[in-house]
């Protein structure tokens, strides 16, 4: 299964800014020292945002997981980093409703 209405996923900018690179933030703070440590990090943030919009748009859904307020889609895929290394990471979206666009939630290492 593919993620629904995967032709519009989106990744809110602060959300790789203020969280994903972020090595302050409480909970994205452990995220980010992994992407930091393979290459990306705010000056080729738009990289990472381009691979995380690819997989959400091409790769399987690997699991579901729903919520009162909608659904949360888990996807793993491949990478290559601005180091050279191929990762697999899994990466999470969010749909409130059948008709809203995806938007990005999370990422972190399989």
């Amino acid at each position: 299964m593919k993620l629904p209405n995967r032709n519009k996923v989106y990744i809110p900018r602060n959300k790789l800014l203020k969280y994903l690179l972020s090595e302050t933030h409480p909970i994205g703070s452990k995220k980010a020292q992994f992407f930091l440590q393979i290459g990306f990090n705010k000056t080729n943030m738009r990289r990472l945002e381009d691979v995380l919009l690819k997989i959400g748009r091409t790769n399987e859904v690997k699991r579901v997981r729903k919520f009162e307020y909608g659904i949360n889609y888990a996807i793993d895929g491949t990478m290559k980093t601005p180091i050279g290394k191929i990762v697999t990471i899994t990466s999470v979206w969010f749909v409130k409703t059948v008709k809203s666009r995806p938007r990005f939630v999370t990422a972190y290492p399989v």
